[in-house]
């Protein structure tokens, strides 16, 4: 039993070694905040199609009433033009009470900013970013300062 027990004990001691003690180096990040000026701002859209329904009365002529009529005769066509009006307004929707009008679909574009493509300048250097807002004339960036260790560049 007790050749079992001190190599378990080995095991458990060797599991439970601090994490500084395995060479393992973990540095701060690097970063800071500044200001690049923005020289210039151009929105990205993107279109939209919707259709609705709307009334077209076409460009039909429309006739004036008749004032020929004399005595008798107008008052027949008056009251035969009331009587018209009353079985064509229960007979029709609505939208169709107009004489010689129609519902039609009507196609309609529609454009709305999605983005805004953004040119700046951070010492010296010119970048562009597409970015959710418009920032204005100055726009807050991240600075990130790492050096390059690869083989290629080690003296």
């Amino acid at each position: 039993m007790r050749s079992i027990a001190r190599p378990l004990f080995l095991l458990l001691a060797v599991a439970v070694v601090p994490v500084s003690a395995q060479n393992t180096v973990v540095q701060a990040e690097n970063v800071r905040m500044d200001y690049a000026q923005v020289l210039r701002v151009e929105p990205v859209f993107q279109t939209l199609t919707g259709t609705r329904m709307e009334q077209d009365c076409g460009q039909q002529p429309t006739r004036a009433p008749r004032t020929d009529a004399k005595g008798l005769s107008r008052i027949v066509g008056a009251v035969k033009g009331v009587l018209l009006r009353e079985d064509e307004a229960t007979d029709q929707p609505a939208a169709d009470k107009v004489a010689g009008c129609r519902m039609v679909p009507v196609q309609r574009e529609f454009r709305r900013p999605i983005a805004f493509d953004v040119d700046y300048l951070y010492k010296g250097g010119k970048y562009r970013s597409r970015l959710p807002e418009d920032p204005g004339n100055r726009l807050r960036v991240r600075v990130s300062v790492t050096p390059d260790m690869s083989s290629d560049e080690k003296r």
